[in-house]
C-alpha cells in the first residue's frame, strides 16, 4: 500500500496542482462565472495630440482687438474730516460755506474693440460715473473714449473711440460651445498689462447668480482678476465668446470660477444702443415666483410646471390682458413656464408690441389670455397691490 501511495502520489498531486490552476484561469471551462475584469485601455498616442500644443496663433489673432481702460471720476467731499468743523460754535462763523475738497478716483478695465468704425464693449461697472475714460491699444497708441450708452441690466458698456486701422475682434460662436472647450481670457489684470490666461469652459447658461437682471453667464476657469472687467473670453482659434464680467472669490483673486457674458447677447446689447440709444425689451408686468411643492400640492397640478404671479404693476400689459394675483402662468407664447427668470428673458425678447399667448390656473380652471407686450419702464416703478 505505502509503495502505490508512494508510486501514485505525487504525479497525483502534480495533477491536482495543475487542475487547480486550470480553474483558477479558465472558470468557465467547468462551468464556474469568469473572474475577468475588462477595463477599457486608452490607444497608444503619437507625439502630436489632437489639440494644439501653442495657442500663440489665437493670441496673435484676438489680442491686439483687446484694450486697456484707465478711468478717472472727479469726488467731491462737502464736510471735512476734521472734527472741528462739526462743532457748532465753529459753524456760527463760517455757516455752510465749509472748506470743499476735491480728489480724484481711478479705476482699471479692459474693452473688446468690436468693429473697425471704433466701436468698443466693455462692462457698465468699468465705466459708470466715469468722467474721463482713457483707452490704450495693445500697439501703444492711446486716445479718450466716450460712452454711446450702456445698459445696466446685463452690466454692458458702449464705448467709441476716433482712430484709423484699428483691429477688431473676430466674433465667435457662444451658442455652440461645449463644456470642456478650451478658453483664453484677455484684459489687464491689476493694471500689469495686458496678459492671457487659460482654462476651460466650466458650465453655460449660469443664472441666478443675483450680478445682473439679465443672467446667461458662460462660466471659466482662467484666471480672471481686477482689472479682466470688460475684456475678452476668446476660444482655442482666438474667436470671441464672452466678455469678462465677474468672479466668485472669497479674496478678491481669481480662484477658478470666472462668469462671461456670451457674445452673442453682448452684440445684442451693442446694436441695440447704437441703434436706439438704450436696450429695448419686452415687458409684461409682473413679479413672479417659484412654485415650491407646497403650493404645486394646493394647486393640484401632479407634476406640471408653472409660475405663481405674485403682483401685478398697475396699467401694465399683465393687468390689460386680465392677469390677476395668485394666477398659476402655464406657459407663455406656446412655451412652458418652467422658470420664472427664463420666461421673463423670454418675454424681454419679445419685440413691444407684440402678442403673446398665456395660458393660467385660476381657482382650479385652465384660461387661455393673451398679452400685448409693453416697452419696460425705468427699474423704479412699482407693482400694484395684490387685489383682496
Amino acid at each position: 500500500m505505502l509503495k502505490a501511495l508512494r508510486f501514485y502520489g505525487w504525479p497525483l498531486l502534480a495533477g491536482l496542482l495543475l487542475a487547480a490552476l486550470i480553474i483558477q484561469r479558465y472558470p468557465q471551462w467547468v462551468g464556474m462565472p469568469s473572474q475577468d475584469v475588462h477595463v477599457r485601455q486608452a490607444p497608444r498616442y503619437g507625439l502630436l495630440q489632437d489639440g494644439p500644443v501653442s495657442y500663440a496663433d489665437a493670441v496673435n489673432l484676438a489680442a491686439p482687438a483687446v484694450a486697456n481702460l484707465y478711468t478717472t471720476k472727479v469726488v467731491n467731499k462737502s464736510k471735512s474730516s476734521n472734527p472741528l468743523f462739526e462743532d457748532p460754535v465753529f459753524r456760527r462763523f463760517f455757516g455752510d460755506n465749509l472748506p470743499k475738497q476735491r480728489r480724484m478716483e481711478s479705476s482699471l478695465g479692459s474693452a473688446v474693440i468690436m468693429s473697425p468704425e471704433g466701436y468698443l464693449l466693455t462692462n457698465n461697472h468699468v465705466t459708470s460715473g466715469a468722467d474721463q475714460i482713457v483707452v490704450a491699444l495693445k500697439d501703444g497708441r492711446e486716445t479718450l473714449a466716450r460712452v454711446i450708452g450702456s445698459d445696466p441690466e446685463t452690466d454692458l458698456a458702449v464705448l467709441k473711440i476716433d482712430l484709423d486701422k484699428l483691429p477688431a475682434m473676430t466674433l465667435g460662436r457662444s451658442d455652440q460651445i461645449k463644456i470642456g472647450d478650451v478658453t483664453l481670457a484677455i484684459g489687464n489684470p491689476f493694471g500689469v498689462g495686458q496678459t492671457v490666461t487659460m482654462g476651460i469652459i466650466s458650465a453655460t447658461g449660469r443664472n441666478q447668480l443675483g450680478l445682473n437682471t439679465y443672467e446667461d453667464f458662460i462660466q471659466t476657469d482662467a484666471a480672471i482678476n481686477p482689472g479682466n472687467s470688460g475684456g475678452a473670453l476668446v476660444d482655442a482659434n482666438g474667436n470671441l465668446i464672452g466678455i469678462n464680467t465677474a468672479i466668485f472669490s472669497k479674496s478678491g483673486g481669481s480662484q477658478g470660477i470666472g462668469f462671461a457674458i456670451p457674445v452673442k447677447l453682448a452684440t445684442q446689447v451693442m446694436k441695440a444702443i447704437i441703434e436706439h440709444g438704450q436696450v429695448i425689451r419686452g415687458w409684461l408686468g409682473i413679479e413672479v415666483q417659484a412654485l415650491t411643492p407646497e403650493l404645486a400640492e394646493s394647486f393640484d397640478l401632479k407634476g406640471r410646471a408653472g409660475i405663481l404671479v405674485a403682483g401685478i404693476y398697475r396699467d401694465g400689459p399683465a393687468q390689460k390682458a386680465g392677469l390677476q394675483p395668485g394666477d398659476l402662468i402655464l406657459t407663455i407664447g406656446s412655451e412652458p413656464a418652467v422658470d420664472g427668470r427664463r420666461s421673463m428673458n423670454q418675454v424681454a425678447q419679445t419685440r413691444p408690441g407684440e402678442k403673446i399667448p398665456i395660458e393660467v390656473l385660476r381657482n382650479g380652471k385652465t384660461i387661455q389670455l393673451s398679452a400685448e407686450i409693453g416697452v419696460r419702464p425705468p427699474q423704479n416703478t412699482a407693482p400694484a397691490a395684490p387685489e383682496q
